[in-house]
C-alpha cells in the first residue's frame, strides 16, 4: 500500500500541483479501493469490478469513478483526486475541527477530511448513498465521521461547524450552512456558464447586515445537486447544451490567434464570458476535445460559438448580434489582461424564495495585480 501510495501522489501533483505534507499523507493512505466495492463506471460505459483486470490500478488514476448511474446519467461518484486536493487545500481545515459535508459520495472525501484530523458530519439526499458510503468508512475502519440521510440544503440543523465543504454542484449557497458555520468557510462548486467553479466563501458583516463574499478557486465540473440548491435565480446561466448544433453554425469570425489557448486558460475566458454575458454557456461540438464556449440566443438553438482559437460560430435567428456580441467578449478579455478564473472576487445575494433562499453569485470585481498577461 505505502509504494502504491507514494505513486497516486505522483499522479495527483503531477494534475495539480505540490501536496502540503499532511495532504499528501491522507491521500497516501486511505485506501480508495475500500470505497468503490460495489465499482464504478469506466469512461467507455462498461462497469468496473473488484479483481477485475486493471481494478486497482484505475481506482489509483487521477480520474473521477462513477459509482451510481440512473437514467442513464451518473448520480454519485468520488470526485477527481487532483480536485479534491485543490478543495481540501482551500477548506484549509486544523485537527479537531468540526466539518460539514455537503454531499456524501463514496466516503472517502470525508475519510481524507478524517485523516487530517478533522470531526466530520456528511450529508446525502439519497439514502442508498448514505448507507453505501457509511459502510464504507466502517469497512476502511475510519471514525470520526457521522453520514446522515437529509436535505442537503438544511446541513446539519443544531449543530455548529468550524467548515463546510460541497462535493455537488449547486446554484447557491443555503443561508443554514453560514448559520452553522458562524465566521467559517464555506467552499463549495456554484454554477456558472455551463461549469461549477469552486467558491471560498464567508459571512461578513456591513453595517447592520450581513454580507457573502467569495473567492474563486478554481474551474470544476460536478453533478448536479437536487431541490433548493439547484434553484434558479437573476444570474443563472442557460444549462449546457446536450447536444451540438454545430450544422447550422457558421464561421463568422477567424481564428484570433496563432494557436489554440490550452485547456486551462481557455477556461479563463469561459468564466470572463460568464460574468459579462448572462447567455454564457457549453455545447458539444464535434471535433473539440473540451465542450466550446457558447453565447446561446433566447430560442435555445442559436448563437454564436467561441473557439479555443478565437475564431467564431454562429447561427439561428440572430447570428450578426450574437457574433457581434462575441467578439465584444474577446475584445473585453484581451482589454483587461485575459484574467486568470482565480482573479475574481464575487459579491453574493439573497434570493427571496419563500423558506428556500440561496445565495448567488450577483457581482464581480478583478482583483488588483490579479490580471493575466501571459502568453495564450
Amino acid at each position: 500500500m505505502a509504494d502504491l501510495g507514494r505513486r497516486f501522489v505522483a499522479k495527483i501533483e503531477r494534475d495539480g500541483g505540490p501536496l502540503p505534507p499532511e495532504l499528501a499523507a491522507a491521500f497516501a493512505s486511505v485506501p480508495r479501493e475500500a470505497f468503490v466495492t460495489d465499482g464504478f463506471q469506466r469512461r467507455d460505459g462498461t462497469w468496473a469490478l473488484p479483481g477485475s483486470a486493471g481494478f486497482l490500478e484505475s481506482v489509483y488514476q487521477d480520474d473521477v469513478l462513477v459509482t451510481k448511474v440512473a437514467g442513464g446519467m451518473p448520480v454519485s461518484s468520488s470526485s477527481q483526486p487532483s480536485l479534491m486536493a485543490i478543495m481540501l487545500e482551500a477548506l484549509d481545515v486544523r485537527p479537531g475541527q468540526r466539518v460539514l459535508e455537503i454531499g456524501a459520495g463514496t466516503g472517502y472525501n470525508a475519510a481524507l477530511l478524517r485523516a487530517l484530523g478533522a470531526e466530520v458530519t456528511s450529508v446525502d439526499v439519497q439514502e442508498d448513498v448514505a448507507d453505501r458510503a457509511r459502510a464504507a468508512l466502517e469497512r476502511a475502519g475510519v471514525d470520526g465521521v457521522r453520514v446522515l440521510a437529509g436535505d442537503g440544503y438544511a446541513g446539519s440543523p443544531g449543530e455548529t461547524f468550524a467548515r463546510v465543504i460541497v462535493t455537488v454542484g449547486v446554484s447557491g449557497l443555503s443561508p443554514r450552512w453560514f448559520e452553522q458555520v458562524g465566521d467559517g468557510l464555506v467552499v463549495a462548486p456554484v454554477e456558472h456558464a455551463g461549469t461549477h467553479p469552486v467558491l471560498v466563501a464567508r459571512q461578513v458583516a456591513a453595517g447592520d447586515e450581513e454580507r457573502v463574499v467569495a473567492q474563486v478557486v478554481c474551474s470544476s465540473g460536478f453533478m448536479s445537486a437536487a431541490g433548493p440548491l439547484l434553484a434558479r435565480h437573476p444570474r443563472s446561466h442557460p444549462a449546457p447544451l446536450a447536444q451540438s448544433n454545430g450544422d447550422r453554425l457558421d464561421v463568422v469570425a477567424p481564428a484570433r490567434w496563432a494557436g489554440a489557448l490550452e485547456a486551462a486558460r481557455y477556461r479563463d475566458l469561459q468564466y470572463a464570458a460568464g460574468v459579462w454575458h448572462e447567455r454564457a454557456t457549453q455545447m458539444p461540438l464535434s471535433g473539440q476535445s473540451q465542450n466550446p464556449l457558447v453565447l446561446l440566443d433566447e430560442t435555445g438553438t442559436g448563437g454564436a460559438v467561441i473557439l479555443p482559437d478565437g475564431s467564431v460560430l454562429a447561427g439561428g435567428e440572430d447570428p450578426a448580434r450574437y457574433a457581434r456580441e462575441a467578439k465584444e467578449v474577446l475584445d473585453r478579455w484581451e482589454a483587461t489582461g485575459r484574467p486568470s478564473t482565480g482573479a475574481w472576487q464575487i459579491r453574493m445575494s439573497l434570493t427571496d424564495e419563500p423558506g428556500t433562499p440561496i445565495w448567488y453569485p450577483a457581482e464581480w470585481e478583478l482583483r488588483p495585480r490579479a490580471r493575466s498577461h501571459g502568453p495564450s
